[in-house]
């Protein structure tokens, strides 16, 4: 019998970046999780980060994401190391631009491996890695009247 890992489902895809998209519009975890479907992975891993209602001790009233030009290529870069470094079957990923309510999706993010520890530390390191190298801003007004940029 072969080792498990002769099989050609035990490694990466050949095109398994899937969705990359900066939008305005609501994102849909459906449309992420259906971009990621591989009949070889074993394993998917999908994080979402939603909008609270608070930062830093202060309550957040309002929210708006603006980005560079660039950041959907840079996503892009991002999604090329982790595919070199991971066994992915399928990745995507999506961020939100624009003004936000508390509870709305601001980022989607999605692996799939043949087996689910490579998909938790792909997807970590997807979405570790856009939280701080893509240049998407995030502008915080907070009740007590201050506000905040926060971003890469």
């Amino acid at each position: 019998m072969a080792a498990s890992n002769d099989h050609p489902g035990e490694h990466g895809a050949q095109e398994p970046i899937k969705l990359i998209a900066v939008r305005e519009t609501p994102l849909s975890l459906d449309e992420v999780f259906r971009a990621v479907g591989d009949d070889a992975a074993g394993g998917t891993a999908l994080f979402v980060g939603t909008v609270r209602n608070h930062d830093g001790g202060a309550d957040v009233d309002e929210l708006g994401y603006s980005c560079h030009p660039s950041a959907e290529a840079e996503m892009r870069r991002i999604a090329e190391k982790v595919v070199a470094e991971f066994p992915v079957r399928a990745l995507a990923a999506v961020h939100r631009v624009g003004d936000l309510e508390v509870g709305d999706l601001a980022v989607v993010v999605a692996v799939s491996c043949p087996h689910r520890g490579e998909a938790f530390e792909a997807c970590r390191k997807l979405i570790d890695d856009l939280k701080h190298e893509v240049p998407i801003w995030k502008h915080q007004k907070f009740s007590d009247g201050s506000e905040e940029w926060v971003g890469a």
